[in-house]
């Protein structure tokens, strides 16, 4: 017996799955947030081979000009919807009029990408402006895969699911991160959203590295890649740390290691992060254009387009 879309989900019912963008020829893409103040920049420079990503909650409303700016966008580019509010890795129940109108948002615009981020925002009724990180045991497994299963279940379609990047390590985590990530994408079929400067900026403050992160990070299931600039700091014992603040360019060493994932799975479709401290868009088109040149080294080295696991069937979590 079905239930509700909003509200759960029997185990078994089939949902509706798209194909990835590597099936559609969509893989060599490189996108960048869209702001509205370089609408008329874009739609003058007319760039090829673009898409474009919003964050949903910045279009939930009815009209108005966000979405007039938007539809201008999307009638010429693919769109990649990017959830910030939904607390998936949360332990309250994920708030059905906020998921109701991130279905409407997706049925809408019909993306080519929709995500959500592996943290938790809200509690007891009151909602942080933050990603906030979450243990790693069996009991938030649980209810992160629940949590997914009820906003694939609303949307029809899969959700790619970003690694986050933290600050904080909790000592009732039972498994590493990438384990984790791997065994919800195993159970709720889900794909996954690699950020790459999270990778770096995670494993410099935990002092871990950041390719031994690549090679337990389940790659087959990665749908998109985000890339972002940091910002370096010192913590009160004056050593290093890294803050993903989406406000500079994309670092060396970042950029080092987008290319060795791209070693491995070859072209997927890029996403670079900007948003604060906006600069010009040609600053930003550089920066995609860049990411697309990667791309292009890598695509002629492959002999198959990679196509993301997360496009054949789940393996239902029960």
């Amino acid at each position: 017996m079905a239930m509700n879309a909003l509200t759960g989900s029997t185990a078994t019912r089939e949902r509706g799955r798209p194909q990835s963008p590597a099936t559609q020829g969509g893989a060599m893409l490189a996108g960048t947030s869209f702001k509205h103040g370089h609408l008329e920049a874009i739609l003058a420079d007319a760039p090829r081979q673009a898409f474009f990503e919003v964050h949903a909650e910045n279009y939930m409303g009815a009209g108005g000009p966000p979405h007039r700016m938007l539809t201008a966008i999307r009638d010429r580019h693919p769109v990649s919807l990017h959830g910030v509010c939904m607390s998936i890795g949360g332990p309250e129940p994920l708030d059905l009029a906020h998921l109701a109108r991130f279905r409407d948002l997706v049925a809408r615009y019909e993306p080519l990408l929709v995500s959500e981020h592996l943290a938790w925002s809200t509690h007891g009724g009151s909602f942080f402006n933050d990603l906030l990180p979450l243990p790693y045991n069996a009991a938030t497994l649980h209810q992160v895969c629940a949590h997914i299963e009820q906003v694939q279940d609303a949307i029809r379609r899969p959700l790619l699911l970003e690694n986050p990047s933290t600050y904080v390590a909790f000592a009732s985590s039972t498994m590493s991160e990438t384990d984790f990530i791997r065994a919800v994408a195993d159970r709720t079929g889900c794909g996954l959203l690699l950020d790459v400067n999270n990778v770096f900026v995670s494993a410099t403050n935990h002092g871990y590295s950041a390719t031994a992160y690549l090679d337990g990070f389940p790659l087959d299931r990665v749908g998109e890649i985000h890339l972002a600039g940091h910002d370096e700091q010192r913590d009160d014992e004056n050593e290093i740390l890294l803050i993903d603040s989406h406000d500079r360019p994309i670092a060396d060493a970042v950029w080092d290691l987008y290319r060795q994932v791209l070693g491995r799975i070859g072209p997927t479709p890029t996403l670079v992060e900007w948003d604060s401290d906006l600069p010009t868009w040609a600053v930003l088109r550089s920066q995609a254009a860049l990411a697309l040149d990667i791309m292009a080294v890598h695509a002629s080295d492959c002999t198959s387009v990679h196509a993301p696991a997360y496009t054949r069937e789940a393996s239902h979590a029960g």
